[in-house]
């Protein structure tokens, strides 16, 4: 990009930030709403709980294949052109899950959200790319920790949201809610956002195919083994997935125009910060996925209540994210980032100390407080990463980045899920209510699957020490 065009961009940064989070609130809040209504969509088309599962599931496994093939075609023909396609896409899509209220099967609502996914990834794969050319490397922590309030506001507002709707208009309204969101949104960026891109040449799409199958291979055998175990179905698909990976490197050392560069990977900063956000990310969603059944099976909170406890860590992430991200320009990523991680893994070793009697409001400020930490880790760590990469392959960065993300909370369920169904027998993990026997050993495998995720962000405080702390690229 000419200097004249770079310094037009320049001008217009906090104008393109906030066409940036319009539409980048969208995905945060179709993430956490749906949950909240799938026991009512269950029972609307009469469909057994492991069936309506895919509904939220199928989005996360979309998005988390695609996000390398849509970052690398961002690179190519401009991150502009794959987040208008992925807004327009993913407006759409919402008023097609909204209008399968009147299919006849779940499968159908099934289907829209893949289609979701799809176009959702799109959206995810280039927001950072765009964020980080628009902004010069001295202010890319401030942008990036701004951006992180759209993010924390849309996990915040969801599960209210979606409630609220749920129960005044009905189900469908949950995905309507996103079509005039999007159509502003829409407008506003192909008002605003410039024509950028990186490197040029040709999608690997052999490269791209093996990268789906692998991804999507992985996460479908994590599911499965937290579900049903290590079954020989479960290992067949495990296969299918180092099969594609084994492919996809072999693909990626031969192609002229690869879908991931791997050099990236011989950049420390860069590979030392992903791993970083992988670990944390798999401790916030052990906290995550763990905390309302603490709130609901051993302090009987009702569900309005759960979701209103839940909040309190993506709010305090929004109130902390922009200025840590701003401090990183000045002081550097490495030291933010180590000390947010420390901070989430001693939250997580708090709620691994609660006692039987424990209160909302004693998992309340332990949740806020895993939010301070992790406010003040994300936007450094991200900088960080987006720093470390080179100008033609933001896209490419930006769609690891956001991979890592998704894989992370996939594999911070899992996680949780499996310390915990090691350690609780079936039966009490199934029963309607808790003896005072039960809810012991029901509080006893909590703590160790805390403690599990606590030991994960601990890592990434040290990781995130691995890294060439430069107070300008991060």
């Amino acid at each position: 990009m000419e200097d004249g065009a770079q310094g037009d961009v320049y001008a217009r940064r906090y104008r393109i930030l906030a066409a940036i989070m319009l539409g980048g609130i969208m995905g945060p809040i179709d993430a956490s709403i749906v949950n909240v209504t799938l026991p009512t969509i269950a029972q609307h088309y009469g469909a057994e709980l492991s069936t309506a599962q895919w509904v939220p599931m199928v989005y996360l496994l979309v998005i988390s294949s695609l996000l390398l093939l849509f970052g690398r075609l961002g690179d190519i023909i401009g991150y502009k052109k794959v987040y208008l396609a992925g807004l327009g896409g993913f407006t759409l899509a919402s008023a097609m899950c909204s209008a399968t209220y009147f299919m006849p099967t779940i499968h159908w609502l099934i289907a829209f959200r893949a289609v979701q996914g799809l176009t959702a990834s799109m959206l995810m794969a280039v927001q950072i790319a765009v964020i980080t050319a628009s902004f010069p490397s001295t202010e890319r922590g401030k942008a990036l920790g701004i951006n992180a309030i759209s993010i924390s506001a849309g996990l915040a507002i969801g599960p209210s949201l979606g409630g609220f709707l749920t129960h005044s208009f009905g189900w469908p309204s949950v995905f309507l809610v996103n079509v005039p969101i999007g159509i502003v949104g829409l407008l506003w960026a192909h008002h605003i956002l410039p024509e950028l891109k990186g490197r040029s040449g040709a999608v690997d799409w052999l490269g791209a195919t093996a990268s789906f199958v692998s991804l999507l291979s992985f996460l479908l055998f994590v599911n499965s083994v937290q579900r049903s175990g290590f079954e020989p179905a479960a290992l067949s698909i495990l296969l299918i997935a180092v099969v594609a990976a084994a492919l996809f490197l072999r693909t990626e050392r031969r192609a002229p125009s690869p879908l991931v560069d791997l050099g990236l990977f011989r950049q420390r900063t860069f590979v030392f910060a992903n791993a970083s956000a992988l670990l944390n990310f798999m401790a916030q969603y052990v906290m995550v996925f763990l905390t309302p059944f603490y709130l609901q099976r051993l302090l009987h909170c009702a569900p309005n209540d759960v979701g209103l406890i839940m909040t309190a860590c993506p709010l305090a992430i929004m109130a902390v994210a922009p200025f840590s991200g701003s401090l990183s320009d000045r002081v550097g990523t490495r030291t933010l980032a180590c000390a947010g991680a420390a901070i989430c893994a001693i939250a997580l070793l708090l709620m691994s100390l609660l006692p039987i009697s424990a209160t909302p409001q004693d998992i309340a400020w332990r949740l806020a407080l895993f939010g301070i930490g992790t406010g003040i880790f994300q936007s450094p760590n991200n900088s960080a990463v987006m720093g470390s990469a080179p100008r033609p392959q933001l896209g490419t960065a930006s769609g690891i980045l956001a991979t890592v993300r998704n894989v992370g909370m996939v594999l911070g369920i899992a996680t949780g899920g499996a310390v915990l169904y090691a350690l609780v027998p079936a039966d009490v993990l199934q029963a309607p209510s808790l003896t005072d026997e039960a809810a012991d050993r029901f509080l006893y495998g909590l703590r160790y699957a805390y403690l599990a995720g606590a030991i994960l962000t601990a890592i990434a405080a040290g990781t995130s020490l691995i890294r060439r702390d430069d107070r300008r690229t991060g």
